[in-house]
């Protein structure tokens, strides 16, 4: 590993809590400061454009010791603002590794700080609320941090997606595949992807702001609408094309924001949630057979509504919950081939109990070109 500069740094968040270590990379760096509960798959935490506008905390004590590869990271390379860890491991040993974490993110610019006391961080934003911070050098903030960190906006309001998405449609998969699906990049994952060309479809990425006419005329067996950053209801564009290809029967899949724009869609209204769900353990109750399944997280809103219903949204059926705080995990049309849910089916946290989501839907686009 080549040698790095390492200096003093902090964490500064905006109600004054200040976390001290040592920064590797340049500063300042501003953004929500949120926290995941992942084990491992950093990764695929970093390159995720859901994390896009956020510092990530990580809770596991040690990070870095498998390495990093080229076949993991879930788009072109780093999406967050900035990484925060209680220990860097200096080595890496692991068989698919073709590099080590710091010279990774360094290469990113992106900034990491190290030797804070993660289990008070993630404590104090469990407390308090997820909020904005700086990471800089130094042992005490600056006025050039300071300045940066009143100028940093809320997550309210932001539209990341247009931000993260494609400029340009491109293709995945065999174009000989058997279905074709038209995919919105609202900040896709490439795994979505891997997993829609194992189910023996062709898939076209197209941008958030893509209309539907343009979408219809395609030809899509499906379409999904991806995960991706920031504020759903600043998506304000996405609903209306939304809406004008549900009209044509063609089947929708969402997941995540994809989730939340679909609540959007029908009349419901999302909320921001105290500090999220991001991590790979969270319980969700399939309401249908009360079976629980455990899932991998990565979002800061979330769907109003619970159990019974979505306020404001009659033609949507509750299919998931959250079996920590109950909020709205999984959402069905109830007349039409839509549904959605907020977790992410296609990160496998260890078992693979949320992946045969992929499956249904399948079933469905396979029935509507049976129809067609």
């Amino acid at each position: 590993m080549t040698s790095r500069r390492e200096q003093p740094g902090f964490l500064l968040l905006e109600d004054g809590a200040l976390f001290r270590g040592t920064l590797f990379g340049n500063g300042p760096a501003v953004a929500e400061v949120v926290f995941t509960t992942n084990m491992s798959g950093y990764q695929e935490v970093f390159t995720d454009p859901s994390y896009r506008g956020q510092i990530v905390v990580m809770t596991a004590p040690m990070i870095g010791n498998y390495g990093v590869n080229v076949d993991d990271p879930e788009s072109s390379g780093p999406q967050v603002a900035g990484v925060i860890v209680r220990e860097l491991s200096r080595t890496h040993s692991n068989w698919r590794a073709n590099g080590d974490l710091l010279g990774w993110l360094e290469a990113g610019n992106v900034p990491a700080l190290e030797g804070v006391d993660t289990r008070r961080l993630t404590r104090h934003l469990r407390t308090v609320g997820v909020m904005r911070g700086v990471i800089a050098a130094g042992t005490e903030p600056t006025r050039e941090a300071l300045l940066a960190l009143d100028a940093c906006p809320p997550m309210q309001g932001l539209d990341l997606a247009s931000v993260v998405s494609t400029e340009q449609p491109y293709a995945w998969g065999d174009e000989n595949a058997r279905y074709h699906i038209v995919a919105y990049d609202f900040g896709i994952k490439r795994n979505i992807l891997r997993l829609f060309a194992e189910h023996d479809c062709r898939v076209t990425v197209v941008p958030a702001a893509t209309p539907a006419d343009e979408v219809l005329a395609l030809e899509p067996n499906g379409v999904f609408l991806s995960n991706g950053p920031g504020d759903p209801e600043a998506v304000g564009y996405a609903p209306e094309a939304v809406k004008a290809i549900a009209a044509k029967g063609v089947p929708i899949f969402g997941i995540c924001l994809g989730h939340q724009i679909l609540g959007l869609t029908f009349g419901g209204h999302t909320v921001k949630m105290p500090y999220g769900h991001r991590g790979g353990n969270h319980p969700v109750k399939e309401l249908s057979t009360g079976r629980v399944l455990i899932t991998s997280q990565n979002h800061g809103f979330a769907v109003a509504g619970g159990e019974s219903d979505i306020p404001g949204a009659p033609e949507l059926a509750v299919t998931h919950v959250n079996l920590n705080d109950g909020t709205v995990e999984g959402l069905r049309h109830r007349s039409l081939p839509i549904f959605a849910v907020q977790y992410h089916p296609e990160a496998a946290p260890g078992p693979h109990d949320a992946r045969p989501v992929f499956d249904d839907f399948l079933e469905t686009v396979k029935s509507h070109a049976a129809q067609k």
